[in-house]
């Protein structure tokens, strides 16, 4: 005999706008295995394993960022723009992805830490392959995820919560790296 295995989402309208998008997007009527993955995934699980193996492991059932489900379709756009080390290998032309590449530099980068315009360079240089450090510094500034003083001398992270879809980019991109 089966085991029920509950399933709920916090939000029924994000979850019908995922489960359309994802529908719709396929040539063929989804079968059973492809339809459990894209209901958890549109609750905000990694997969239908992913939602299984946190209940068998006894955990109460919440996503990962309940109000905000995570589109994964974006997550997986954006993480062609990484190697196979984690390292952001080219600059997105789409200014959502290019936020969610710059969510993934921010999280490399250490907190409550000044770094001068060299180190943070250095750093940034450390986990992209384009050569362009100047641009990420820039659009973390303009995007607020880092402060600098007025002379451009010393650069901080800002502490901020990423959106659901930078946090699945972070997670991805880190379990590459590492």
């Amino acid at each position: 005999m089966r085991d029920p295995l509950p399933f709920s989402a916090p939000d029924i309208s994000a979850l019908a706008r995922t489960l359309s998008r994802e529908i719709s997007a396929l040539d063929t009527p989804p079968g059973h295995v492809q339809m459990l993955n894209i209901l958890a995934r549109a609750a905000g699980h990694r997969n239908y394993q992913a939602l299984k193996a946190q209940h068998d492991a006894g955990q109460r059932l919440a996503t990962p960022a309940a109000a905000d489900p995570v589109d994964n379709r974006m997550v997986e756009r954006t993480a062609r723009y990484f190697n196979a080390d984690g390292k952001l290998a080219s600059w997105p032309s789409k200014v959502s992805q290019q936020r969610l590449c710059l969510w993934v530099m921010w999280s490399r980068l250490p907190t409550e830490t000044p770094l001068n315009e060299r180190q943070i360079s250095e750093r940034l240089k450390a986990e992209h392959l384009f050569g362009d450090p100047a641009i990420l510094r820039r659009d973390m500034v303009g995007i607020d995820l880092l402060s600098r003083t007025d002379d451009g001398a010393v650069y901080l992270r800002k502490e901020r919560r990423p959106p659901p879809e930078a946090l699945a980019l972070i997670r991805w991109t880190s379990a590459r790296a590492g």
